[in-house]
C-alpha cells in the first residue's frame, strides 16, 4: 500500500512544495497564537477565568477596541 502511494506521489509534478507550505502555515498559526497570548491584558484573562464560576450575576463583555474593554452587568442595562 505504501509503495502505491509513494509511486503516485513521485509522479505528481511540483508536489514537494506542499510539505513546506504546510510547515509554514503551522508555524505562522502558532506564532500568531503566541503573540495573542502575550499581548492579552491580564484583566481580561482574570475575567475569563472566573466566568465559568459565575452563578446568577452573568456579565456581558462589550469589546470597544483591542486596547480597552468594558464589563457590563445585565442588571445595569
Amino acid at each position: 500500500m505504501l509503495k502505491f502511494i509513494k509511486h503516485n506521489m513521485e509522479t505528481i509534478g511540483g508536489i514537494e512544495i506542499f510539505p513546506i507550505i504546510s510547515l509554514v502555515i503551522f508555524f505562522l498559526f502558532f506564532i500568531g497564537l503566541l503573540v495573542w497570548v502575550i499581548t492579552t491584558k491580564k484583566q481580561y484573562v482574570d475575567y475569563m477565568e472566573k466566568l465559568p464560576l459565575e452563578d446568577d450575576n452573568i456579565k456581558k463583555i462589550t469589546l470597544i477596541t483591542k486596547e480597552s474593554w468594558k464589563i457590563k452587568s445585565k442588571n445595569q442595562t
